[in-house]
């Protein structure tokens, strides 16, 4: 008798590597009803909070970051991978899991070993335009490698094969009806009638610098009434933000949206960090954005993300240095006075495969998990 499907999905972190899991996790279940699905993830990140919010089961391990900013700490990195290894292969062989699957990250690189010692198969997702050091260590375990964007293929070991999916993303923003949903959202989120929306994402935990300049943003158009913006700050920055915005009827700050469907109908402009998940929504939903890539990120990964909107016209690349509220301001307000601009970069954005991505990728882990001899499809 065939066992059910069981796949572990090795994601952690940041939201940028979680929501792509879950999207992939999502369509597993949709492909093979009755598929038993869980993560492998550190207590360190928001795995604790989004993936069992999700319905998902999170398993933990003793894993560090690939981070040379760890100092002496980072020796110990090779025994922190073979221990966590080895907690991935007793986690694989107590979920009878027939595939494991990386989506990048440090916390997914465990699941990648896992596999190699308990000898089962594995795909690694790579989701940023140049690779990070966690997916470029487990290219090198496994064949099986799928990308969001081509330009990724040269940084991998065998990424001349890879399979090029897109970037997984929630179905409510693959499917997502922009001018359909737009009266709602905007009623939903409390845009004052006849205002452009700027909506400020500085990503799951929020951004310093994205945040200031919406504040200086927001007192410099305090007297507007044609103009509103939203502010995720993460929660750690959220009761300074709104005390500062306190004096400013056009902004309102917020530590977190669990619709952004409602958000990216609602806006007119996107001001955010260019990591690869909001590269490729971005891309899908065809929200006219300003972009500033972190500028620690590794390899500077996240301004070659922007330039994939960028380069297409989709939308406008800032470096995190020049982002002030003037500078902001001389971007932004003449775009905002611009509808027929604001259309054109909307238009100008390509869904490529992303939205479908989640799709993509389920069926090439499934296509490989059917060849094991406990599953078949």
């Amino acid at each position: 008798m065939r066992t059910p499907l069981s796949v572990v999905i090795g994601a952690g972190g940041t939201g940028g590597h979680i929501y792509p899991g879950l999207a992939l996790a999502d369509a597993l279940r949709r492909a093979a009803p009755g598929a038993v699905v869980s993560f492998v993830g550190t207590t360190r990140g928001l795995e604790g909070e989004l993936i069992p919010a999700a319905g998902y089961r999170l398993h933990t391990v003793d894993m560090i970051p690939f981070d040379p900013a760890l100092g002496p700490k980072r020796y110990l990195l090779p025994a922190a991978l073979l221990r966590s290894g080895a907690q991935c292969r007793a986690i694989l062989r107590g979920q009878r899991a027939q595939i494991a699957v990386g989506m990048g990250g440090y916390p997914s690189a465990p699941v990648i070993v896992g596999a190699r010692l308990a000898g089962l198969p594995s795909v690694i997702h790579e989701s940023n335009a140049v690779p990070g050091r966690a997916n470029q260590f487990a290219a090198r375990l496994t064949p099986h490698i799928a990308v969001a964007f081509d330009r990724s293929r040269a940084h991998l070991a065998g990424g001349e094969d890879a399979l090029t999916t897109g970037m997984p993303i929630a179905s409510a923003l693959a499917r997502l009806d922009r001018p359909g949903l737009r009266a709602e959202a905007r009623r939903a989120l409390s845009v004052p009638e006849g205002a452009r929306l700027v909506l400020f994402n500085g990503g799951s935990l929020g951004a310093a610098r994205l945040t200031e300049a919406a504040v200086g943003l927001a007192e410099r158009w305090r007297e507007r009434t044609d103009v509103h913006l939203l502010v995720k700050t993460g929660p750690a920055a959220l009761e300074e933000t709104r005390r500062r915005l306190a004096r400013s009827p056009v902004a309102r700050a917020v530590p977190y949206l669990d619709r952004m469907d409602l958000a990216y109908a609602a806006a007119d402009l996107v001001v955010c960090r260019a990591g690869a998940a909001t590269v490729a929504e971005l891309a899908v939903v065809g929200v006219p954005a300003v972009l500033v890539p972190y500028p620690h990120a590794p390899g500077d990964h996240q301004t070659h993300n922007a330039r994939v909107l960028s380069d297409a016209g989709a939308g406008l690349l800032l470096p995190d240095a020049e982002t002030t509220a003037d500078r902001l301001a001389a971007l932004v307000e003449p775009l905002l006075a611009d509808p027929a601009r604001l259309a054109a970069m909307s238009g100008a954005a390509d869904p490529g495969p992303h939205a479908h991505a989640a799709d993509l990728l389920a069926a090439r882990v499934l296509e490989l998990a059917s060849h094991t001899k406990e599953y078949a499809a």
